[in-house]
């Protein structure tokens, strides 16, 4: 990131102190290239080799997927302002040129650790461990008749070469495919160039047997190989591209990939069918602007122009590449069973209050409030309170949001089976929840055909709420069981996010998950809720008033203190709230796993404020606001980052945790132990840096994630 020296004095007169300019961009780092340096962190994490070998090779491919998803959303969003002309900046004050700028200047270097950490330290090591990716010059006679074969037999069928020449357009290239750029001599013609996609349906590495065993399999039994010897696909079809281009010499074939603008625009006002409308916005997706170019680095220039040219892309948004293009791919090896390989696996916790025979409903009933702390916590759960609530005769209805719940989802299994059972069954189902869109349309099809309730949410605002309300019919009266989260009902990313979910059964949360409900299936416009703070509406200034009780309070007794943990914090009024309670003297810690606008360490307005960002096994998910209040302390857990998409376009919930015992474990147990950490951690520098925090001396090691795996459920020791 770029080094900006804070200058945040303005003119005094009188002899006044100076007065702060909240406006100075010095005071604010810029969004993209914050989050380019938490891709950094993610970078590091391959490079660490305490981590197990395929462990560095998931980091690998997780640094390559993250920069795909940034050019499809976030250089994208400023290229389109960039060609219409926008000059608002942000807090920062980097307009859009300045920031596509520095974007590939920040890019640039670690695109070129990463291939020196995957060809010179990873493929060697993974080589000694007897996991070959091989080259298509590495493979022997009968392995390259083997390959020659399947290629026949199964990749031939479905290439479809596509020249460009005056008789030929250019062809489309659809997002974040394969391609080689094939170059062939017509001996009537001459030079000719050929566009040819390789169709996502086969895997990027194809597993193949040893040289011995070749001979021994069909084409067809290579989906059977269980050897470790891998191939990249789109050598294996350069090289037998003559069965393609008959008569003609070939000259060459070049790997690229194209990166398209992905952020879908929707005018929701004149949509007369959401569901429609996303779906069609999705099929768009591969047709967006082009936002990048991939080459491979012996690509000649006269190529590469004339991909450029045809696909409209400036200079400064072509990347070559010294490697294997599109990294992302690699995550292919985690199949492979080494398990010496790869991170330790543990059984999650299930609480004791979920261990016995009882039904979920009566241990909920029985402790009132149960906290589940995922991966470490079991995630079933959750399942099981929706899978009971389907075949129990006492349950009358179900009301549920969905955000990401990926392609195998048994939340939604459930509530087809409860309205199978006849439960009353409403469930909003978030269609314009980014690359699940696809998943999110199938499932909403499906809960629609079962006679679910379907919403897909609020017109111009996404529902980003992790909510769920089982309505029981009890001897004394109707009861309300409630779940809230930090995540979402996700079977598969609770095994490697970190998210707090909590059931309850306090009336007055209930009662406040009826209301958004009905403010989010009918026309209510409710802004005031009893317990939850509900977003958009008062949750930003219920956050500032926070922060403003801790000024105050510190003012009087000296003991202000607040501790925030989330993924991004990024609007600027909460930004100069926490500066205001820093100059203050109230003593702030901020965990923020990705993106942080703001700037610590600032003298006079954010030396207070320390700042740091754990990156490891699992994604750090969860958002916890705590404040310390006198001692009367409040912690408030939820869906919202600090951004103004979450508290302006989306409806989010915070919600306070008021039983004590619960309290005071995810003070100690949880937000302070990640606090300590001094293996993962890394501190954010004033200059915009981050440096790792390593123990010192005397100091006991603390990485956080392990404490939590080696003390799993010990938040609800209590119960």
């Amino acid at each position: 990131m770029p080094k900006k020296k804070p200058n945040h004095k303005s003119e005094a007169s009188n002899g006044a102190p100076p007065a702060i300019d909240w406006n100075n961009p010095s005071l604010y780092f810029n969004r993209e290239l914050s989050f380019l340096l938490l891709n950094l962190r993610v970078l590091e994490e391959a490079l660490d080799e305490r981590h197990p070998l395929l462990e560095r090779v998931k980091f690998l491919s997780i640094y390559s997927n993250n920069l795909d998803e940034f050019f499809m959303i976030r250089v994208s969003g400023l290229y389109r302002q960039l060609r219409a002309g926008v000059v608002e900046t942000p807090p920062d004050g980097m307009t859009p040129a300045a920031q596509l700028s520095a974007i590939r200047r920040e890019i640039l270097p670690p695109l070129t650790t990463q291939m020196n950490c995957w060809q010179t330290d990873l493929l060697p090591k993974l080589d000694a461990e007897g996991i070959h990716v091989l080259s298509y010059a590495d493979l022997k006679g009968k392995q390259r008749k083997l390959m020659r074969r399947y290629f026949e037999q199964e990749i031939f069928p479905v290439l479809t070469p596509l020249a460009f020449d005056p008789g030929h357009p250019f062809p489309h290239i659809s997002n974040l495919s394969m391609n080689l750029a094939v170059v062939v001599r017509d001996p009537v013609h001459g030079e000719r160039f050929a566009r040819l996609k390789i169709p996502p349906v086969f895997p990027r590495l194809l597993r193949i047997p040893t040289e011995e065993k070749a001979d021994k399999y069909d084409p067809l039994g290579l989906k059977s190989v269980q050897d470790t010897n891998f191939v990249w696909i789109e050598e294996v079809v350069s090289a037998n591209l003559d069965l393609l281009f008959a008569g003609v010499e070939i000259v060459a074939a070049y790997p690229f990939r194209v990166t398209r603008d992905a952020d879908l625009e929707i005018e929701e006002d004149e949509a007369s069918d959401l569901l429609e409308t996303i779906e069609e916005s999705v099929e768009r997706r591969q047709f967006g602007l082009v936002v990048r170019l991939e080459v491979d680095k012996h690509m000649p220039k006269h190529i590469r122009d004339i991909l450029s040219k045809n696909l409209g892309i400036p200079p400064y948004l072509v990347y070559t590449a010294d490697g294997p293009i599109g990294l992302a791919n690699i995550m292919e090896l985690l199949a492979v069973d080494r398990p010496d390989l790869k991170d330790t696996p543990f059984v999650p916790n299930i609480p004791r209050a979920f261990a016995g025979d009882e039904s979920i409903f009566a241990a909920i009933r029985r402790r009132g409030n149960i906290l589940l702390y995922h991966p470490y916590d079991s995630f079933a759960p959750v399942v099981d309170f929706l899978q009971q609530a389907a075949l129990d005769p006492q349950v009358l209805a179900i009301k549920q949001t969905l955000y990401r719940v990926g392609a195998n989802a048994p939340v939604v299994d459930a509530l087809l089976k409860a309205r199978e059972y006849g439960k009353q069954v409403a469930v909003l189902v978030e269609l314009k929840a980014r690359f699940d869109e696809e998943n999110n349309i199938t499932w909403a099809r499906a809960l629609e055909r079962a006679g679910v309730h379907v919403i897909y949410g609020l017109v111009g605002l996404k529902t980003h709420a992790k909510v769920c309300m089982v309505v029981r019919r009890e001897p004394d009266g109707m009861k309300f069981y409630v779940h809230l989260s930090t995540g979402n009902y996700n079977a598969v990313t609770a095994r490697i996010y970190t998210d707090l979910g909590y059931f309850t059964t306090d009336p007055d949360i209930a009662a406040d998950v009826a209301d958004l409900f009905n403010a989010l299936t009918g026309y209510s416009r409710r802004d005031g809720y009893r317990k939850l703070l509900v977003a958009p509406g008062m949750m930003r200034q219920a956050i500032l008033e926070r922060i403003e009780r801790e000024v105050k309070i510190h003012q009087e007794k000296g003991n202000g203190r607040l501790a925030f943990k989330m993924n991004q914090l990024v609007d600027k009024a909460c930004i100069v709230a926490l500066y205001k309670a820093s100059q203050a003297g109230v003593q702030i810690d901020l965990q923020v796993r990705g993106i942080c606008c703001l700037r610590p360490g600032v003298p006079g307005i954010s030396d207070n404020i320390r700042v740091t960002s754990i990156v490891g096994r699992f994604l750090e998910h969860s958002r916890i606001f705590y404040f310390h209040n006198d001692g009367d302390e409040e912690i408030l857990l939820g869906s919202a980052d600090l951004m103004p998409r979450n508290l302006d376009r989306r409806v989010e919930t915070l919600f306070p945790v008021e039983d004590p015992q619960i309290r005071a474990a995810l003070r100690d147990t949880i937000l302070e132990v990640h606090l300590r950490d001094n293996m993962q951690a890394r501190v954010l520098m004033p200059e915009g840096d981050y440096k790792r925090v390593v123990p010192q001396a005397g100091e006991e090691e603390i990485n956080s994630q392990l404490w939590m795996i080696a003390h799993r459920g010990i938040w609800n020791a209590g119960e």
